[in-house]
């Protein structure tokens, strides 16, 4: 069953087609779930993208991302890695978990010589706008306490 709005539409690529399949099949997913052929397809007007590759060149390109969507690129963990086009980084807002981290780690944003925006915290401290209007990137490299307030704030919304 579909946890997500009725309307809301969730493509999947995988270098392995039989692996999308699989999953855009299972229960996992909701009923309105396509695997597609090509990265491209994929994220063709999608408002939110997920990358989550180990992946060392880029496959989500800057001409294929509308304006003002938001890509969450949790893959490509190394600094010699980047997932995500350079000039797709260089021209979206990127959000980071650890700005020293990023500066280190990222090869998305070391590789792009993107500049960050600014940090999660600060913006959910409001010391930082979160800018929706524009095509932005959070950058996650993945910090253990951000993880556990998450696991929180999802598991006091649904009363466990």
């Amino acid at each position: 069953m579909c946890k997500f709005h009725p309307r809301v539409e969730v493509k999947i690529w995988n270098h392995r087609p039989e692996r999308a399949i699989e999953f855009a099949k299972s229960d996992h997913c909701c009923h309105n779930t396509e695997a597609c052929a090509n990265v491209e397809e994929a994220v063709k007007d999608a408002d939110v993208i997920v990358t989550v590759t180990s992946s060392s060149t880029p496959i989500l390109m800057a001409e294929w991302i509308k304006p003002g969507a938001h890509i969450n690129a949790v893959g490509a963990c190394r600094p010699d890695w980047a997932e995500i086009d350079a000039n797709l980084m260089r021209s979206a807002v990127v959000y980071v978990d650890s700005l020293e981290a990023a500066l280190k780690e990222s090869g998305d944003i070391i590789l792009s010589k993107a500049d960050v925006f600014a940090e999660i915290g600060e913006v959910i401290n409001g010391s930082k706008p979160g800018l929706k209007e524009k095509t932005t990137v959070f950058k996650s490299l993945g910090m253990a306490v951000e993880d556990a307030v998450a696991a929180k704030i999802v598991l006091d919304a649904l009363g466990l």
